[in-house]
C-alpha cells in the first residue's frame, strides 16, 4: 500500500535511456560531457568532439554544466564522459584516442 504516494516511483525517476529510446543494442546515440565550465572540462569536451569526428559518428556531443543535471548522474569529480546515459569516465581529461577506445568499448 502506498500511503500518500510514499513508495511509488515518480514518473521522472523512471529513466530508460532518455536521449534515445529506440536505439538497438550496440549503437551509440548520445555522448555528453559533464563539467563545471573549467578549462579541463572544456578540453574534455573538445577531445570528445574530435574523437566523434575522427571515427565518423553522426552523434552530437552535448556539454552539460547545469549542476542539477550533473548530480543526477551521481558524478562526484569532473569532467565526466557519459555514453548512452551511462557514466564511462570521470575525474580526468581523456585524450581523443582514449575517448575513441571507450566509444568502441561502449558499442561503436
Amino acid at each position: 500500500m502506498a500511503l500518500f504516494n510514499f513508495g511509488k516511483k515518480k514518473e521522472e525517476e523512471i529513466i530508460t535511456n532518455a536521449c534515445c529510446p529506440d536505439v538497438k543494442g550496440g549503437e551509440i546515440c548520445c555522448i555528453k560531457v559533464l563539467g563545471s565550465g573549467c578549462k579541463a572540462c572544456h578540453e574534455q569536451y573538445e577531445n570528445a568532439k574530435q574523437a566523434v569526428k575522427d571515427i565518423g559518428l553522426s552523434v552530437e556531443v552535448e556539454y552539460i554544466t547545469d549542476m542539477q543535471k550533473v548530480m543526477e548522474y551521481g558524478v562526484m569529480s569532473m569532467p565526466a564522459l557519459v555514453v548512452n546515459e551511462k557514466v564511462v569516465a570521470m575525474g580526468k581529461v581523456l585524450k581523443s584516442d582514449d575517448v575513441i577506445a571507450l566509444l568502441y568499448k561502449s558499442g561503436v
